[in-house]
């Protein structure tokens, strides 16, 4: 007697999930996967604790509604598929929710960073037009008054946002705005019809960094003893924060006497090699008898808000009034080494820089370094 043939599985390009939310109760949105491309719609559809039949009731009722939009999206992919054209149906989305659909995108395909300002930028939009606006609402009158916000409003601490902040919020909107274009949300990008004065200007690039004389001072005052080794020792060899926390003793290695870290750079996702100094070596810690796969900065535990505050506390206790971060780190690596006489082009591979043009704020620093060096003698004759 033959086997009967397995029936094959056609999967779906759109999917009805759930996403527990910390108040206890579940968020219903769709998982759209079409030509290789994945897309979120949140429904701001909830299911609540089933603790009586009420509760059991309205989430039957709650996941018929999620299934009846499910099979919606199912009939304008297929009249998509066939060619057959159809209104923008979905500028009736509010902009929060696109805002938060793409935040979790990136967050699935590429480093934090992005969504953390992804999510800071839902808390500007917030706060300049409230969370009810819809799609169809972004006009080129609402996305020139958010520019505006921008640089009249404070941000986080009270604080007025830089130029650079501005800059990268505003990019940040332009492209949510493309990518709505794109997935057919609304017919056109508001930002392309705006003049360049109404646009917020890239500020010239600054680094803030660490004289030689300030390092030194630091590594005479204590701090928090996992911070401090990890903050000079990307002093010492310039690694981001993200590849510091990341690496493992399995990533250092010695050849012929030169200690090496051998990484993949969580922001760029690229292989790389660093030689480690003398200096470098001397803030990392004793393995002692640590595995292959143990970090070799103990950070994961230490928040990012925390790490502000230990190295704000450390550089006051030091004499420092610089605003001092664990990214100033490798502006100071970048400075010192430039300055001790190294070429720009091996700075830039040093860096991890995939253009050299990015390095050049740092030869800039040195050039005033020299400027203001020369001028010492001024007032002497």
């Amino acid at each position: 007697m033959a086997k009967a043939k397995r029936q094959a599985v056609i999967k779906e390009p759109i999917r009805l999930r759930i996403k527990s939310l910390a108040n206890g109760n579940k968020s219903l949105y769709l998982d759209k996967y079409v030509s290789g491309r994945r897309e979120y719609e949140f429904l701001k559809l909830y299911l609540i604790p089933e603790t009586d039949v009420v509760a059991k009731q309205r989430n039957a009722n709650t996941l018929q509604v999620a299934n009846a939009i499910k099979a919606q999206r199912l009939i304008e992919l297929a009249n998509e598929a066939a060619g057959i054209t159809k209104p923008i149906t979905r500028e009736k989305m509010r902009l929060v929710d696109w805002i938060d659909a793409q935040t979790e995108a990136v967050r699935k395909r590429t480093t934090d960073k992005t969504a953390r300002i992804y999510k800071s930028l839902r808390g500007h939009v917030v706060n300049y037009a409230g969370d009810q606006v819809v799609m169809k609402d972004v006009t080129p009158e609402f996305v020139r008054g958010f520019s505006k916000h921008l640089a009249e409003n404070p941000g986080r601490y009270g604080r007025a946002l830089s130029r650079g902040s501005q800059y990268i919020y505003f990019k940040c909107l332009n492209t949510l705005l493309n990518k709505a274009v794109n997935r057919g949300v609304i017919a056109d990008n508001p930002y392309t019809r705006l003049s360049l004065s109404d646009k917020p200007k890239q500020a010239e690039g600054t680094r803030e960094y660490l004289t030689v004389e300030e390092v030194k001072a630091l590594i005479a005052t204590p701090c928090e003893s996992d911070i401090k080794r990890a903050f000079l020792f990307s002093c010492f060899c310039g690694l981001r924060l993200s590849d510091v926390k990341g690496l493992t003793w399995d990533n250092i290695y010695v050849d012929r006497g030169q200690h090496f870290a051998k990484i993949l750079i969580k922001k760029t996702g690229k292989p790389f090699i660093i030689p480690l100094s003398a200096n470098a070596v001397r803030w990392m810690p004793r393995r002692e008898d640590a595995d292959k796969s143990s970090l070799v900065f103990n950070l994961t535990s230490v928040t990012d808000f925390s790490h502000a505050y230990h190295l704000r506390k450390w550089a006051e206790r030091a004499g420092i009034s610089k605003h001092v971060t664990f990214h100033v780190a490798r502006h100071t690596f970048a400075t010192m080494i430039l300055t001790a006489g190294a070429d720009l082009y091996t700075v830039s591979k040093l860096l991890g820089h995939a253009n050299v043009s990015t390095t050049q704020i740092y030869a800039k620093i040195v050039d005033a370094k020299k400027v203001e060096a020369v001028n010492l003698v001024n007032g002497i004759f």
